[in-house]
């Protein structure tokens, strides 16, 4: 074993006066709120792939970082790297964790030796979890970053890919279930195009929603009781990805018949790229029925790419939990830290401590988000501007046709005048608890 979290503590909550860097100044797991512990409501998990497998590069240069079990390509430094992910995890107290394949095991470049290494992995880490309270939120496939993925994975014009794929996707899913995971997710990654010149677009969509409908077909099979997520991501690397926003994702589901067995993983830095806000993303997914966990990081809003760093802004982070408390907050689904550490914070501490600052940041906006839901004034202010429709005449509008509608304005010479939107006002409000 490494000492590479040596002399870092065990984080504990010690409140929003304590000088401590390696202590919680708003998250207190136990604090129970709205009658469930502050841990049962936030769920929060570490990324396997940005905190372990990332090895610090970026589009203008690569490896910053060095650890204990690079290079990952040995299945004893995979080991290691697992070793050491349930010692971070204990460190900060974290009750989940999310992994792609390629995180736990290196690609052996044929599927037998993956399947093999893969399954060696997953008896590995299911002995680090005997003993261990970190569980597993959910797992996914990577099917983006080999050479094979390059013209995609379900959509490729390639069928041999698409078979590669699949028995990818179904190992995924044995070692998730083996896992205990509470869900399974699949990102598209590479689902989409670069240019429509060589795309046969509906066929790569059917063949999209073929292999979703396999997905589904063999969580039942298998008996995985978690749920089945796809997480929405605009571009990059792909210039346009099927899988554009929550609003895409949903028509598709429903195209192919998988509304009722689908439902969406929502990232923030990903909301940004499509051009809307997270609390949007989360909106139109909890008005569906179809929220199911969040990544919660955070994109530089003055670059043009995927940055994925921590959460730092509570104020937005309370509006985006205002949306699943809305929903109904989360089931299977959690608040997993799709985030990396800048490529110049190097040290150990610097890994822990994004991850303590980011769910310390999280604790303060769920409050404030949990405060404003149990006030009721913004849903008072919305019942308000919309109260016109719960008249019997405009119910019965709905029920109507032009011609009887445009009737009925000449009838009684009907001129609306404008009501403000009050929006500075509810501005205000918000910013009474954030």
């Amino acid at each position: 074993m490494s000492d590479f979290f040596k002399d870092i503590p065990k984080l504990a909550y010690e409140g929003p006066d304590s000088p401590n860097p390696f202590a919680y100044r708003h998250y207190d797991p136990d604090e129970v709120v709205a009658g469930k512990r502050m841990e049962d409501h936030l769920r929060f998990a570490v990324a396997w792939w940005h905190s372990f497998a990332w090895e610090g590069g970026d589009p203008f240069g690569g490896q910053t970082f060095e650890r204990p079990w690079y290079p990952q390509d040995d299945m004893g430094r995979a080991k290691m790297k697992a070793d050491l992910a349930f010692e971070m995890f204990d460190i900060l107290g974290v009750p989940f964790f999310c992994w792609h394949d390629a995180d736990l095991r290196p690609d052996q470049g044929n599927f037998a030796d993956n399947l093999s290494t893969l399954d060696e992995m997953s008896d590995h880490i299911l002995g680090l979890m005997e003993s261990r309270k970190t569980r597993c939120l959910w797992g996914t496939a990577n099917m983006f970053s080999h050479r094979r993925w390059m013209s995609g994975a379900s959509t490729n014009p390639d069928p041999e890919v698409f078979a590669f794929a699949a028995a990818t996707v179904k190992s995924c899913m044995d070692a998730s279930h083996r896992m205990g995971a509470e869900n399974y997710v699949l990102w598209g990654g590479r689902e989409g195009y670069e240019t429509l010149l060589n795309t046969d677009l509906k066929l790569e969509q059917d063949h999209m929603g073929r292999f979703l409908n396999m997905v589904v077909d063999y969580k039942h099979k298998i008996g995985f009781k978690g749920a089945i997520l796809v997480e929405p991501k605009p571009q990059e690397p792909s210039k346009h990805q099927y899988d554009y926003d929550a609003a895409t994702c949903i028509g598709f589901l429903r195209k192919y018949g998988l509304e009722k067995e689908v439902k969406l993983n929502l990232e923030q830095g990903h909301a940004i790229l499509a051009g809307h806000s997270f609390e949007h993303e989360l909106a139109v997914a909890g008005a569906e029925g179809m929220l199911g966990s969040i990544d919660m990081n955070r994109n530089d809003y003055q670059s043009g790419w995927d940055t994925d760093q921590f959460p730092n802004n509570v104020p937005e982070v309370a509006l985006a939990y205002y949306e699943v408390l809305k929903a109904g907050g989360f089931s299977t689904g959690g608040t997993n830290f799709d985030s990396k550490v800048r490529r110049q914070s190097l040290d150990a501490e610097d890994l822990v401590l994004g991850h303590a600052g980011a769910m310390d940041v999280c604790a303060r906006g769920f409050k404030a988000a949990l405060a404003m839901h149990e006030d009721g004034g913004l849903e008072a202010a919305r019942a308000t501007r919309y109260a016109g429709w719960d008249t019997p005449a405009a119910r019965a509008m709905l029920d109507s046709d032009l011609a009887s509608i445009s009737a009925a304005v000449l009838r009684d010479a009907t001129n609306p005048a404008p009501v403000s939107g009050r929006q500075e006002r509810l501005e205000n409000w918000v910013n009474r608890f954030v």
